[in-house]
């Protein structure tokens, strides 16, 4: 669809919490927001107890002239389901359905998200006020979208319960077949005599005097991540029935660890990131970026909704800096220059009780007076600018791939180096084509590659034989394929793959792993690169050749003289092997690859620390996104085109003062696609 929602142009607003504010109040909150360009606001997140005092009472009245109100308003409404946080009665009444650690700690009332996902008695609840919702709600003329729960696996990603250990077993019948023989082979339980006679033997991997059945775990993880879905699409199937027809989702939580987010995106209408970059991290940028490009590839491309980001500091970090003058403005660009075709925030109104009072919002404790306040108008005026680049894409220049189930198996416990972790493997090689100015889509690990010369795997831990398969093709018909250390080790039952490292990639990348070699912490290992010294940390490889060129050598250490970094030609490609990590010197490495598929910069010349990326609509037009992260003026060179927020036409170029941006609307064909270029 062209626009995520009716609403036309990009979304702009945030959750408003009217129940926690005299009612008189309300009239002044939609006034401000017409005067600031609101045109969507989220509600309802956290109602529960006012929409459900009791078990058989109901409070609608405040909900109606709510909705009524932003209706006349001209506001849309993203309606929430309010099921993220059970009310105390119902608690009191089922205190089974609190949640349990893997300690045997039963958490109390009185924070969020206090409940088992298995349990029906929760499941029960939140069906049926879902559906009184959508039975009062479905035809509201302020309705746009439905927003089910809230930032599911946040603060309950698991539950050890006896209800819990239950549903675990249901779901390990289904998936084994029936067979506990199955069970018994997958998870390897003739070690350490595990051996199950029966499904009702097992229980949660609890705390336990030692390590537990590492498959065990992986299987755990695979069965968190679904519990939660089911409640979410439980809640999905009465809004389908009752309000068919209006968009369904919920906010995800960036490159969240406990959730498959490639099995959870298939059952959203569009796609919703919480985010919160550190205004401290002088980096944060970069993390954001990745985090937006995930976004945008779960729906394969399609605009996706910034659901939540602090217009300035946050309140649940040790140290809480607010965002520097200029600095909200910028990130809200960078997630629409992304993909996204809205950003939205939590909150519209400050909160003056309760454990985010201290959290910013885009209407502050001091009220329009703020500096706050100001920047909110600005933006939203801003955006209404740029309201034309609603439903234009982008496509990343190079793929990275993803899987869920290896980024579980890695970080499993009893490996050689408790240091390789996805998330710190990933990023150096990210910020690398960050800083190259090279667009990323992640792509699952069985995903569609065609169109993209080079795919990056910093890891590929847990690797079956058809994802073997799938990019051995992709290398043989002419791609470039780049792996990270400690990849092809296992299956996806964790079991390791016979005839040595890397596995089945053993015959793609022409060689294979003797010996691990883990780098001590605080110490680092040489590796030379073209007379390059580059430095690897947490992890190194004795690798022999079985095909493959070394491009690079170690340097120092027990491995020197050893290859560090290999190539090897494949069919009409090549695939290549980095066996240590290199961190943030892994960017000369991945040069080679990039170069020998031809990849270049979105626009080059562009100065260091601007982000450039670039937004294509369906009838052909361009929009040219330049933000400067960077402390210091700067100057692009460009053609003719138009500055969507400033009006100014672009020949000779644009300047850029710190913090600031640009968006071109440019003439059609103008710059080529990726793909264009690669023709």
């Amino acid at each position: 669809m062209d626009s995520l929602t009716r609403v036309p142009g990009l979304l702009y607003g945030g959750d408003w919490n009217p129940e926690q504010w005299p009612e008189d109040l309300w009239a002044e909150d939609v006034k401000l927001m017409t005067l600031a360009g609101v045109n969507l606001v989220t509600v309802g997140v956290f109602a529960w107890a006012r929409l459900q005092p009791g078990p058989d009472s109901w409070d609608f009245g405040w909900l109606d002239r709510l909705l009524d109100l932003c209706h006349a308003h001209g506001i849309a409404v993203d309606l929430a389901t309010a099921t993220a946080s059970p009310p105390a009665w119902l608690v009191r009444a089922h205190p089974q359905l609190l949640p349990v650690t893997a300690d045997g700690v039963r958490l109390e009332f009185g924070s969020r998200q206090h409940y088992c996902p298995s349990s029906p008695i929760y499941r029960a609840a939140a069906v049926r006020l879902a559906r009184a919702l959508a039975e009062r709600y479905h035809d509201h003329p302020a309705l746009a979208l439905w927003h089910i729960h809230n930032e599911y696996g946040d603060h309950v990603a698991e539950c050890f319960c006896a209800e819990s250990a239950a549903d675990f077993r249901r779901w390990l019948r289904e998936r084994y077949g029936g067979r506990v023989a199955e069970l018994n082979r997958c998870w390897g339980t003739a070690f350490w005599s595990q051996r199950y006679g029966s499904f009702d033997e097992i229980e949660p991997p609890r705390t336990a005097p030692g390590p537990v059945n590492p498959t065990q775990v992986l299987d755990w993880r695979r069965f968190c991540s679904h519990a939660l879905l089911a409640l979410y699409r439980a809640e999905r199937a009465v809004i389908d029935e009752v309000s068919p027809g209006v968009p369904v989702t919920t906010n995800f939580m960036s490159m969240l660890k406990s959730l498959d987010y490639w099995e959870w995106s298939r059952h959203q209408d569009l796609v919703c990131d919480d985010a919160y970059p550190d205004p401290a991290d002088p980096r944060a940028h970069v993390t954001a970026a990745m985090n937006y490009d995930l976004m945008r590839s779960l729906k394969g491309g399609a605009p996706w909704l910034l659901m939540e980001q602090a217009p300035s500091a946050v309140s649940w970090r040790p140290v809480n800096l607010p965002k520097r003058p200029g600095l909200y403005r910028l990130w809200s660009l960078q997630a629409l220059a992304r993909g996204a075709d809205g950003v939205l925030h939590f909150q519209w109104r400050a909160s003056v009780a309760g454990a985010e009072k201290f959290h910013s919002a885009m209407l502050p404790h001091r009220g329009t007076a703020s500096r706050g306040w100001r920047e909110t108008v600005g933006l939203g005026a801003e955006l209404r600018r740029l309201g034309e680049i609603a439903g234009s894409r982008l496509r990343g220049q190079v793929a990275v791939l993803l899987d869920w189930d290896s980024w579980w198996a890695l970080e499993l416990d009893e490996h050689p180096s408790a240091r390789l972790r996805w998330l710190d493997l990933l990023r150096p090689w990210y910020a690398a084509l960050h800083r190259r100015g090279i667009t990323v889509d992640f792509v699952p690990p069985t995903g569609d590659l065609t169109g993209y010369p080079v795919v990056l795997a910093p890891n590929l831990y847990l690797l079956d034989t058809a994802t073997a398969e799938h990019v051995t093709a992709f290398v043989r018909t002419g791609g470039r394929l780049v792996c990270g250390p400690f990849s092809g080790i296992s299956d996806r039952n964790d079991h390791i793959h016979p005839g040595g490292h890397p596995g089945p990639l053993r015959p793609l990348l022409g060689i294979v792993v003797d010996e691990h070699w883990p780098i001590p912490d605080g110490a680092a290992t040489a590796v030379c690169l073209s007379g390059q010294e580059l430095q690897a940390v947490n992890w190194s490889e004795w690798i022999e050749l079985e095909g493959a060129e070394a491009v690079a050598h170690y340097a120092s250490g027990e491995l020197a003289g050893r290859p560090a970094v290999t190539r090897h030609r494949h069919g009409r490609g090549s695939a290549w092997y980095l066996s240590c990590h290199l961190g943030a010197d892994v960017g000369p490495v991945l040069d080679l690859p990039l170069a020998e598929a031809g990849v270049a910069p979105e626009l080059p010349g562009v100065p260091d620390g601007v982000e450039a990326t670039r937004r294509r609509a369906a009838d052909g037009t361009d929009y040219l996104f330049l933000l400067n992260h960077g402390p210091a003026e700067c100057h692009v060179p460009l053609g003719p085109g138009t500055d969507l927020i400033t009006g100014a036409d672009t020949t000779g170029g644009v300047t850029l003062a710190p913090l600031g941006a640009a968006v071109v609307r440019l003439p059609r064909a103008t710059l080529p696609t990726p793909a264009e270029e690669r023709r």
